[in-house]
């Protein structure tokens, strides 16, 4: 074999050997690509990952927020024109649906309520679409310090209304921390604010814990006035004592002049319903009540406040002063009066 084959022999060899080395060689560094890809679209996804995460919670916080920690621009824009004549709704609104459980969730959040009940007017106010109301109402809720109440509250008492096509507003009444809680005051103050804004047939005197399970319990006004949350689920749906007036009532503004209001002097738990009560005997006024299986109630739990040492004392002299203790000599400022689009908000001061 002479030197030029033998040459040719080596190199044929060579090529032989490494074209498998360099296609194993290109498959390795192929591999290491995708790895290093792979690895690089990881890292890229987490941190869009977690911006999506941090710019989801930070647009949820803008909204919460814009919703219901400062008022709104779109509530300072109203709609001061009249409506369009419509017919009346009827007497008893084809919506309804009877017994439904509330929800009482404390991971409700107001603004996927909103979503939920957007056809609520700014400072929670709704109106039928369809036809007139025959009852334009005012909810007065006193309040303090139970913001998880209010949002299962909101949440409820929104649809609860909308389908018996009412007319109404709710109306968030709260007293300066520094002033002990009179739920008195605050029914009396929430009764003449919302008075100054429209003329209501019906005022519901309502706390912000109870919540009506049977939408058959027509939130209406009579020619009498009426005591709501007759079956409460804390009394084992029972009336608790025959002159019970407080949780849930309902009144005309013309009844609620008539006997001055509640009194301002109950400041702390208890008296101030039973004193109306006696207003209304006093003034040879009927309380109705509704069935106890259609005005049925759940009390959301809560720790009870402190009760009013005086309040029996008060009881006893109440009618000594009806006339000069109530509505028309009631003197308080607002402190703060918010419209948020779920609930108008009005807190006060002395």
């Amino acid at each position: 074999m002479n030197q030029r084959q033998e040459t040719s022999l080596t190199v044929t060899r060579k090529a032989i050997f490494w074209k498998p080395c360099r296609r194993m060689t290109a498959m390795l560094w192929s591999l290491l690509f995708v790895i290093q890809f792979f690895i690089i679209g990881i890292f890229i996804y987490q941190g869009s990952f977690k911006n999506y995460v941090y710019v989801q919670l930070s647009k949820y916080q803008k909204v919460n927020e814009e919703h219901f920690d400062s008022t709104l621009e779109n509530c300072l824009i109203r709609d001061t024109s009249e409506p369009a004549p419509k017919p009346k709704c009827p007497v008893i609104s084809p919506y309804l649906i009877g017994y439904r459980k509330p929800v009482m969730d404390d991971e409700i959040h107001l603004v996927e309520t909103l979503q939920k009940y957007r056809y609520a007017q700014c400072g929670g106010q709704f109106r039928p679409s369809n036809c007139e109301a025959r009852q334009k109402a005012a909810l007065l809720v006193p309040f303090r310090d139970r913001q998880e109440h209010l949002k299962i509250f909101i949440n409820h008492m929104h649809p609860f209304l909308m389908r018996q096509q009412l007319e109404y507003k709710i109306y968030i009444i709260d007293l300066d921390k520094e002033i002990r809680f009179n739920r008195g005051v605050l029914l009396n103050v929430g009764f003449l604010e919302a008075s100054k804004e429209a003329d209501f047939d019906c005022y519901f005197l309502h706390d912000v814990d109870l919540l009506p399970e049977h939408d058959h319990n027509l939130y209406r006004c009579s020619e009498l006035p009426r005591h709501m949350s007759v079956a409460v689920d804390k009394f084992n749906y029972r009336l608790p004592y025959l002159t019970n007036f407080g949780g849930v009532s309902a009144m005309t503004k013309d009844q609620i002049l008539f006997v001055n209001g509640f009194s301002n002097k109950f400041s702390g738990w208890g008296g101030e319903d039973d004193d109306l009560y006696n207003r209304l005997i006093f003034h040879n006024m009927t309380v109705l009540r509704s069935m106890p299986d259609v005005s049925r109630y759940i009390m959301l739990k809560h720790d009870q406040s402190p009760p009013n040492a005086e309040r029996f004392k008060l009881l006893r002299t109440g009618m000594e002063r009806v006339m000069q203790d109530g509505i028309k000599n009631l003197k308080y400022k607002i402190s703060n009066r918010t419209d948020y689009l779920l609930f108008t908000y009005i807190n006060i001061s002395f």
